[in-house]
C-alpha cells in the first residue's frame, strides 16, 4: 500500500474512534455523571 493510503485510513480510523467515544460518553452509562449547568443556576 502507498503511504498516503495508509495515512488516510489511519486518520479515518482515529476520527471514527473519537466520534464513537464522544457518543458513548454523551448518551451511554457515563452520561449519568454529567451535570447540566443550566439546571444548577435556575432563576
Amino acid at each position: 500500500m502507498e503511504p498516503a493510503t495508509v495515512f488516510s485510513i489511519s486518520i479515518a480510523v482515529v476520527l471514527v474512534a473519537v466520534t464513537g467515544f464522544s457518543i458513548y460518553t454523551s448518551f451511554g452509562p457515563p452520561s449519568r455523571e454529567l451535570e447540566d449547568p443550566f439546571e444548577d443556576h435556575e432563576d
